[in-house]
């Protein structure tokens, strides 16, 4: 029986009809795995003579799909991670130096073995695939994209592709992602206020307006599609994500959705990045997601497939060969 260790945000607040972790968590169960789930700010790296131990206080718990009753916790506790053979990575962004601070300590541990504990996904790869950064090494996949805090290159940029969006570079959920006219009068104080919360750049990107017809959100394992769902954004809103009130609708893969994933795959599957979810808008990857890819539920509901398992089918054959 395998023992499973889930670094994740508070479980008891989680949607569990939309949850990817939960999905994760509710198949592992029923495989007769155990759970422990702990909170990233609960992580510990203790350093003494020759010894080095990772520890997190959390608890052991039981699962099950009924709203507001779907999760059991049972006596807290604080654990060494080597005892337990697989850890999820699966907090939320923003990808900051608290993010960065637990790649660093889970990359220690990482591994199969004794003293090991098998991260999904590889914590140093995470660490070195901040998601929209990441998308820039395929730019011939991408559209017209400027990752900058130089005030005159944004506006030159405008300036060539007139209708442009502005995203945090960091960020997630759509959160902080605006549209820019070329005729918009906003602009100069736009780029001020995110300047002035923030000393990180800019991602900019020509607008597609192939938006209005959805975002494809493909699920990866090791590094192949096993399907999509399209996000669609509300009437009046640039936005897609389904944190932001986008709509999931059932789709397929086009042949360029294929020919992006047979492009990226081989990278992501060299680089340990097990579970990712990309964004493809039209003809161009937007994004890649390995920090906590979501998605999962709504996938096995248009397509009547068990998402989760393939997952941990994945996980269980890279214990195997290793």
């Amino acid at each position: 029986m395998l023992k499973i260790a889930v670094q994740m945000d508070p479980l008891e607040t989680i949607d569990i009809d939309s949850d990817s972790t939960f999905c994760l968590m509710v198949e592992a169960q029923a495989r007769g795995y155990s759970l422990f789930v702990y909170s990233v700010n609960t992580l510990s790296l203790r350093s003494f003579g020759c010894s080095k131990e990772v520890c997190c206080r959390g608890h052991f718990v039981r699962v099950q799909k009924v709203r507001h009753h779907h999760v059991e916790f049972l006596e807290e506790k604080i654990v060494n991670l080597k005892d337990f053979d697989v850890l999820l990575m699966r907090q939320d962004p923003p990808f900051d130096m608290g993010y960065i601070t637990a790649t660093y300590i889970l990359e220690s541990i990482h591994g199969v073995g004794k003293d090991k504990v098998f991260v999904v996904n590889n914590p140093k790869s995470v660490r070195n695939a901040p998601e929209k950064i990441f998308a820039t090494l395929w730019p011939e996949i991408m559209p017209p994209t400027l990752i900058t805090r130089d005030m005159l290159a944004i506006k030159e940029f405008r300036k060539e592709y007139k209708d442009i969006v502005i995203k945090p570079l960091y960020g997630n959920g759509g959160i902080g992602v605006f549209r820019i006219k070329y005729d918009d009068e906003n602009f100069n104080a736009l780029l001020e206020l995110q300047f002035l919360n923030s000393t990180e750049p800019l991602m900019i990107q020509r607008y597609e307006p192939s938006v209005r017809q959805g975002d494809k959100r493909v699920i990866l394992v090791k590094g192949e599609p096993i399907g999509a769902i399209n996000r669609v954004p509300q009437k009046g809103e640039v936005r897609s994500n389904l944190h932001v009130g986008g709509l999931a609708q059932k789709t397929s893969l086009t042949s360029r959705d294929k020919e992006i994933c047979k492009l990226i795959g081989p990278t992501l599957k060299k680089e340990g990045l097990l579970f990712v979810g990309i964004d493809i808008l039209g003809e161009f990857l937007t994004e890649i997601n390995v920090t906590s890819p979501t998605g999962l539920p709504k996938l096995d509901r248009f397509d009547q497939i068990n998402s989760a398992a393939i997952v941990w089918d994945a996980i269980q054959e890279c214990l195997d060969f290793s």
